[in-house]
């Protein structure tokens, strides 16, 4: 392999946006090179039932779906390499990216890194992932109708998720380790009005219950005053803690929010640096949702070839 390997557009990520856009670009015959990152396929190959992507009648596995779009892009001439970015130059065109000792250059490049849920760390909780632990109450709640189920989060998005799942569940327990949320007071009312909706305060999940075969079974929970230990009885969990945007390797790059999202300008999907897009939940802390996901991907390919259009014009 040469030192730099050159490509018209390079993808960060192959979650659904970054395989979207590589659809869209190989049609256009980019040649786009899409760079897997750590967790190929992305968020959606950890989520079992999806039934809410259209086309699916009957529901799709999140893996069978990602391996599906992931074919599709392969059949129009996307290449992939397996690989983490450690280091980006975004200076000037031709781009830089640096994938552990390899090094490739880009005239144009869309950022599809997406998001990560933030995660308690317990092994139990990687055990039952998709088995009744869930951090998407939109991807996931229909399938806990008449259960009763727990969410784990102390700020608006806790209890937004509450709110929501009361749709289908019998009851819904916020567990949250401090004595106060972290919620606006608007949220929190919204919350207390909820008859489905209880509380517990100043607990801490140490281990959440139950196996793949049977599904959540219950908690158990740490009081963090007393240091007490106790058994939650529960069918279901949905972390509710936040999520973390996938752009270290960004940082001082290119503009992002405080929160570490990639800002777009205005409806296109063009960041602070010309000739670099962003597509997905990298850039959408809102909604979150594979379809979206979808849309932005394919909006960023359009963008991006229309730049690459207009730079090959100039050099003419």
């Amino acid at each position: 392999m040469p030192e730099k390997e050159h490509a018209k557009l390079i993808i960060i990520g192959s979650g659904i946006a970054g395989l979207t856009a590589a659809i869209y670009a190989s049609r256009a015959n980019l040649n786009p090179l899409v760079i897997e990152g750590i967790q190929p396929g992305g968020q959606l190959t950890i989520t079992t039932e999806v039934e809410n992507y259209p086309g699916f009648p009957e529901g799709i596995q999140g893996p069978e779906l990602m391996d599906k779009i992931h074919k599709q892009a392969e059949k129009f001439g996307t290449k992939f390499i397996y690989g983490t970015v450690t280091h980006v130059s975004l200076n000037t065109p031709p781009f830089e990216i640096e994938v552990e000792d390899k090094k490739y250059t880009c005239d144009a490049l869309i950022i599809a890194s997406g998001a990560s849920a933030r995660l308690l760390g317990l092994s139990s909780e990687s055990l039952l992932m998709g088995h009744g632990v869930s951090a998407c109450a939109t991807c996931d709640g229909f399938f806990f109708k008449d259960k009763e189920i727990a969410v784990i989060g102390g700020g608006d998005s806790a209890m937004e998720e509450a709110i929501f799942l009361t749709r289908f569940a019998s009851k819904v327990t916020i567990i949250h380790r401090r004595q106060e949320f972290r919620a606006s007071p608007i949220m929190q009312e919204r919350a207390r009005q909820n008859p489905k909706i209880q509380f517990i305060l100043n607990k801490t999940v140490s281990e959440i219950l139950g196996t793949p075969e049977t599904g959540v079974q219950g908690l158990r929970l740490k009081d963090t005053v007393t240091g007490k230990e106790s058994i939650f009885p529960c069918q279901g969990v949905f972390l509710a803690i936040g999520h973390i945007p996938n752009t270290d390797v960004f940082k001082g790059k290119i503009e992002l929010d405080e929160k570490g999202y990639v800002i777009t300008q205005g409806k296109s999907t063009r960041t602070s640096v010309y000739g670099v897009f962003a597509a997905g939940d990298v850039q959408d802390s809102v909604y979150r949702q594979a379809v979206s996901a979808a849309g932005s991907g394919c909006m960023a390919a359009l963008d991006a070839q229309h730049y690459l259009e207009e730079q090959e014009f100039k050099r003419k």
